[in-house]
This record gives C-alpha cells, sequence and structure tokens, in this order.
C-alpha cells in the first residue's frame, strides 16, 4: 500500500491537471456531438430519401468500427486538412464518434412524442419547423437527458483513449508516470481511482436530475389530466 500512497501523494496535481483535463475534453465532445446527433437525427426523420440513407449509412459506420481506428482515422484526416491542437482534434475526433449514439437517442426521443402534440402545433398555424422547435423539441430534449447522460458517462471513459493522440488527460498522465517511476500497477491503479470517483459524483448528479424530471413529468400528467376533466365536465354542461 506504500508504494500505491506514493505515486499518488507525489502525483497528486500531476493526475488532478489531468482529470480535469479529461472534463473539459468530455463536455467539449458531448456538445459538439449534441449539435451533430441532433443534425443526424433530423436527417434521419425526414421524408426524403437520400438524406435518411446518408444518416444511416453514417450511424452504420460508426457503429461498426472500433473506436481508436475511428480516433486515428479522423485525427490524422483532420490534422491532414487543418493543423489544430491535439486536445481540439481529439475533441472533434470523439464527437464524431459520439454523434451517432447521440442521434439514436434523440431519433428515439423525437418519435416517442405523441402524434397529438404535432397536430396540436399545426392547428395552431405553425409551419412544421415552428412546431417542432417550440413543442415538440423541448420535451423529445427533457426525455432524452437520461439518456444522455449516459453517454456522457462512456464518453467521459472514451476519453482515455484520446491519450494517444498526445493529449495528458487522466490516462495519459499514468502512461507519462509510469514510464518515469516503473510502477505501472500502481500508476493505473491511482488513474482508475480518479476515474471512479469521477464517475461516482456524475452518476450521482445524473440522478438527481432524473428524479426531478420525474417529479415535473408527473406534475404535467396531473395538470394535463386536470384539464382534460375539466374540458369533458364543461362539454357535458353545455350539452
Amino acid at each position: 500500500m506504500s508504494l500505491y500512497w506514493s505515486i499518488f501523494y507525489h502525483n497528486f496535481w500531476t493526475y488532478m491537471a489531468g482529470a480535469r483535463l479529461t472534463i473539459e475534453l468530455s463536455v467539449v465532445s458531448l456538445i459538439l456531438a449534441t449539435l451533430l446527433g441532433l443534425f443526424v437525427a433530423f436527417m434521419n426523420l425526414s421524408s426524403l430519401w437520400p438524406l435518411r440513407l446518408g444518416a444511416e449509412g453514417f450511424i452504420g459506420l460508426i457503429r461498426g468500427l472500433p473506436l481508436i481506428v475511428q480516433l486515428m482515422f479522423l485525427y490524422y484526416g483532420i490534422t491532414a486538412v487543418l493543423v489544430l491542437p491535439a486536445f481540439w482534434a481529439g475533441s472533434f475526433a470523439l464527437a464524431v464518434c459520439e454523434g451517432a449514439y447521440v442521434a439514436e437517442i434523440f431519433r428515439g426521443a423525437i418519435q416517442s412524442i405523441d402524434k397529438g402534440q404535432y397536430e396540436a402545433a399545426r392547428s395552431l398555424g405553425m409551419p412544421h419547423w415552428l412546431g417542432m422547435r417550440r413543442v415538440v423539441l423541448p420535451q423529445a430534449f427533457k426525455r432524452a437527458i437520461p439518456a444522455l447522460g449516459n453517454q456522457f458517462i462512456i464518453g467521459l471513459k472514451d476519453s482515455s483513449l484520446v491519450a494517444y493522440l498526445g493529449v495528458m488527460e487522466i490516462y495519459g498522465t499514468a502512461l507519462l508516470i509510469q514510464a518515469d517511476t516503473f510502477r505501472a500497477m500502481q500508476a493505473f491503479a491511482v488513474a482508475g481511482f480518479f476515474y471512479l470517483v469521477m464517475i461516482i459524483i456524475l452518476t450521482l448528479g445524473l440522478r438527481r436530475v432524473e428524479r426531478r424530471l420525474n417529479a415535473s413529468t408527473s406534475t404535467e400528467v396531473r395538470s394535463s389530466r386536470a384539464q382534460k376533466a375539466f374540458i369533458r365536465d364543461r362539454t357535458q354542461e353545455l350539452s
């Protein structure tokens, strides 16, 4: 245990710097993946078959290739056209890889919205895009938050592969420390400890968000039922 404590004590702030970089990398890549995933989800739900075919091809390609192969291909593809710092090149590469899964999350969330919501938006004179933005998307995004949270956890762990692109996040820090101290087991055990603490904190935060979402959803359902009951009773009185 003294060896583990020695690695932890003498390299604590180095690991902390790697943890900060891991969080930044995960947040940036998830934001970009959310934007990309929403765009691909709209393509997949489009009535135009070329757009649907392109979206399905993109999702199938990402699902069919190992993540490390995608990262290397995208990293060297990006840097061949535009020279970027390793952090941003890694963020874009991760975003493309995660975008396919986020697209499926959004597609499922949008399709889960009752068709009556679309009809209600159209009855108010809203065009399709406006009804989607004001009525459908807010509800779909709310339903997608738990799955997006899980994807964020997966993305945080997958960010360890960016160490092979030269980004010194937690795993990259552990590689550097084990090369310097020749204590591979201890260096990676400490890295695992940092990942575990981050995942536990993130999981607890997501559970709290889900409880709030469930509470607000229950309130909305009760309000909707009360409104329907009032309209039904009022209609019976007038008839």
